[in-house]
C-alpha cells in the first residue's frame, strides 16, 4: 500500500514537470518558426496543461480501466470549475471578459452536453462519437484562429512562457517532458488501481478524485498564480479552455485508439459536470465577474461532491 502511494506521488511529480517542460520546449520551437502567440496558446499551452489527463486516459483505457479514463476527464472538469476557479475567485474576484460569453463558455457547455449524451447511450464512448468530438475541436480551434486575425480576439501572451531556448535544448525539453508524462501516467494509473483494490474503492471514484485532482495540477498552479498576480483572463480562460480541451480532444482521441467502456460512472457525476458547467454561465454574466462569495460557493460544491463520493454507499455507481 505504501509503495503504491509513493508510486502515485512520483507519478504526479513527473506529470506536473513533464507538462511544464513540454510547454517550454514546444513554445520555443514554435517561436523559432514564427508561430503566432495566439496559435501557441490555443494549441501548445492548451495541450500542455491538459496533457496529463490525455496520457493518463490513454494508458488507463489501453489497460482496460475505462472508469479511471472517463472518471479522470469528468472529475478534472468538475475540479477545474468547482475547486480551481472557486479557489481563484476566493483569492480575488475574477472579472469576466465578454468574449468568453460570446463563444467559449457555450462551446464548453455544448461539449459537456454532447459528452453526457454520448455516454448515456452506450455507457462509454465509441469511435464514431469520438470522431465527432475531435472534429468539433478542429472546427473550434480553426474558428478561433481565423477570427483572431479579424480583431475579435486580441492576442495576449500572459499565459505563454516568455523565455525562448535554443532549438537543441528545446527539443530536449520537449522530449523530456513527453517522457515524464508517459512515465508519470504509467505510475499514477498503477498506483490508482492498486489503492482502489486495497481500499475496496471503485475505480471510478479513484479516477474522479485522486487521479482527476492530480492531473489537474498544471491548471491549478496556473490559475492560482494568475489570481494572485491579478491576471484574471488567464485564471478563467485556463479553466474554460482546459474543460473544452479535456472533452473535445481527450475524449475525441482516446476512443479512436480503443473504445472506452466505463460502466462505473454514475449519472450524478455526469449531471454534476454538466450542471456546474451550465451554472458558470449565469455566474459569469451576473455583474461580469465571479465574486468571492460565488467562489466560496463553488468550493463548497466540490467539498460536498467529495463527501458524496467517499461516504455515500455506491456513490460512484449508477
Amino acid at each position: 500500500m505504501i509503495v503504491s502511494i509513493l508510486q502515485g506521488v512520483v507519478g504526479l511529480v513527473l506529470l506536473y514537470y513533464g507538462a511544464e517542460y513540454l510547454i517550454r520546449g514546444g513554445v520555443s520551437i514554435a517561436r523559432k518558426f514564427n508561430v503566432s502567440p495566439l496559435l501557441i496558446g490555443l494549441t501548445l499551452v492548451a495541450f500542455g496543461t491538459s496533457a496529463p489527463e490525455l496520457v493518463v486516459s490513454i494508458d488507463a483505457t489501453w489497460h482496460g480501466h475505462g472508469d479511471i479514463s472517463l472518471g479522470n476527464v469528468i472529475g478534472s472538469n468538475i475540479c477545474n470549475i468547482a475547486l480551481i476557479l472557486g479557489l481563484s475567485a476566493a483569492i480575488a474576484p475574477i472579472p469576466v471578459n465578454k468574449q468568453l460569453l460570446k463563444l467559449d463558455i457555450w462551446i464548453m457547455l455544448g461539449s459537456a452536453a454532447a459528452f453526457t449524451g454520448f455516454y448515456r447511450i452506450s455507457r462509454g464512448i465509441n469511435r464514431w462519437e469520438a470522431a465527432i468530438l475531435l472534429l468539433s475541436l478542429l472546427g473550434y480551434t480553426g474558428w478561433r484562429f481565423f477570427h483572431s486575425g479579424q480583431g475579435e480576439d486580441p492576442p495576449g501572451e500572459g499565459d505563454i512562457p516568455q523565455r525562448t531556448y535554443p532549438v537543441g535544448i528545446a527539443l530536449l525539453l520537449t522530449a523530456g517532458g513527453l517522457a515524464g508524462l508517459i512515465g508519470g501516467a504509467k505510475l499514477l494509473v498503477i498506483s490508482a488501481v492498486a489503492v482502489a483494490k486495497a481500499m475496496h474503492v471503485p475505480e471510478a471514484v479513484i479516477g474522479l478524485t485522486i487521479v482527476a485532482l492530480g492531473t489537474s495540477l498544471p491548471e491549478l498552479a496556473t490559475s492560482v498564480v494568475a489570481a494572485l498576480k491579478r491576471e484574471h483572463d488567464i485564471a478563467i480562460g485556463n479553466v474554460v479552455g482546459s474543460n473544452i480541451f479535456n472533452i473535445l480532444c481527450i475524449v475525441g482521441i482516446v476512443p479512436l485508439i480503443r473504445p472506452i467502456d466505463a460502466p462505473g460512472i454514475s449519472p450524478v457525476d455526469l449531471w454534476l459536470m454538466l450542471g456546474i458547467s451550465a451554472a458558470l454561465l449565469p455566474i459569469m454574466a451576473t455583474g461580469m465577474k465571479i465574486s468571492r462569495r460565488e467562489g466560496v460557493l463553488l468550493l463548497l460544491v466540490y467539498i460536498g461532491y467529495m463527501v458524496y463520493l467517499f461516504h455515500v454507499p455506491g456513490g460512484a455507481q449508477s
